[in-house]
């Protein structure tokens, strides 16, 4: 009987992975990235970028971004924003007196001021993360600041083509609250030389006007809105550089309180013939 030779079992050797290392190290790496992320977000006086980063970062990690209905953020005051004893004027603080009925009015979430702020930055999320539109929320409103660049040539208040489109997505998010919104102008100090406009009044009024008048196209209720123009006098930044001036061009959106109307406290009995001198004892 004729044997044949066993073959020799192959002893496969176990293959060491060097780059075994690789998957911690992305990990860690993502990490941290969203870490410095949100650390630059909260940092930001920009509320709207904190959001936008927020939203981003949960559906990234989570699958699905926050309630867009949700109320105020956790800590939802914004850093560097002015606290209720004060008013801030330019570089500089002045403090004022707040009212009672400032003080006993209602919380942010009754006020729906998370809520706006949160559907602003989703609308506007690139013009957001570009700084061109800054949100800021305060205890009893919401800022929304444009630049300039975003709505008007220099020296004009005829709006861009693309401007359009920017506030047509703001009245959408505006439709479904009632609450009274004032619509202010601002511009750098250099001097209106001829035109249409006498000076930088006639036209931050002029551009504050015509943001409105988009809004107001879009069914907005016209009654909502109050419009002013501060011209220069106004900066959030020195004039002496091209950077500072274009910071100071630009259009605010301040959306009060449901119990506020647009033209400020007085504006509840303005006209009332009861408090004419006339009707006095």
């Amino acid at each position: 009987m004729i044997r044949r030779p066993r073959r020799r079992r192959r002893q496969t050797e176990e293959r060491l992975n060097h780059e075994a290392w690789a998957i911690p190290y992305a990990d860690l790496m993502t990490l941290l990235l969203a870490f410095f992320v949100v650390m630059y977000a909260i940092s930001s006086l920009n509320t709207g970028k904190y959001r936008v980063l927020a939203d981003a970062l949960s559906v990234a990690f989570n699958g699905e971004g926050p309630d867009a209905d949700a109320g105020v953020l956790p800590g939802s005051t914004v850093t560097g924003s002015p606290p209720l004893g004060t008013l801030e004027l330019g570089s500089g603080r002045l403090p004022i007196r707040i009212p009672k009925i400032a003080r006993d009015r209602p919380s942010l979430e009754e006020l729906n001021a998370g809520r706006i702020a949160m559907r602003i930055a989703r609308a506007t999320a690139p013009l957001v993360m570009s700084d061109q539109v800054t949100i800021r929320q305060h205890p009893m409103w919401v800022e929304v600041e444009i630049r300039n660049d975003v709505l008007f040539a220099s020296g004009s208040a005829t709006l861009n083509p693309d401007a359009e489109r920017v506030l047509s997505q703001l009245a959408e998010t505006l439709t479904g609250f009632g609450n009274s919104i004032r619509v202010e102008g601002h511009t750098d100090d250099v001097p209106i030389q001829g035109g249409l406009y006498r000076d930088n009044w006639d036209l931050s009024a002029a551009r504050a006007g015509a943001v409105v008048r988009v809004l107001v196209a879009k069914r907005l209720d016209p009654s909502r809105f109050a419009v002013l123009g501060f011209g220069e006098h106004r900066p959030l930044q020195p004039n002496d550089s091209e950077a500072g001036r274009s910071a100071n061009r630009r259009v605010l959106l301040a959306i009060l309180g449901q119990d506020e109307v647009a033209e400020g406290p007085y504006g509840i009995n303005r006209g009332d013939p009861s408090l004419s001198p006339a009707a006095l004892p």
